[in-house]
Parts: structure tokens; sequence; C-alpha cells
């Protein structure tokens, strides 16, 4: 799940709170969700790649609260 918040600034931070480190910001919501989605396809490829990821990872989807 992503969870999103605005700042004061009027940016957005999305972040996904399963996958440790995985937030972004964007100037609106869209581009915080598409660039947290990125990320988190990154990180879950890399702990793939070196076997670091357990089995639940390997269905992926993203839901923004």
């Amino acid at each position: 799940m992503i969870e999103l918040e605005r700042e004061d600034d009027g940016r957005w931070l999305a972040e996904v709170p399963t996958l440790a480190g995985v937030m972004c910001h964007g100037q609106d919501r869209d581009e915080a969700v598409a660039r947290v989605q990125a990320l988190a396809l990154r990180v879950i490829a890399e702990r793939l790649e070196h076997r670091e990821a357990p089995a639940e990872l390997l269905n992926v989807s993203f839901r923004a609260a």
C-alpha cells in the first residue's frame, strides 16, 4: 500500500511502509505515486536478484491510500 501526505509546501510525499526507505516526493499526487512505484519496483528487483526478497513480494500491486 502507498501512503500519501501533502507537505506544507504543496509537494506530495508517497511512501511504501512495507519497504524500508521507499519514499518519494512529487509536485503533484500522480508524480509522487509514479516515483514511489518505480522506486519500489527497483528495490524489489534488487532484493529478488540477491535472493533477499520474501515470497510475498512476488505478487506486486499498488494501491494509493
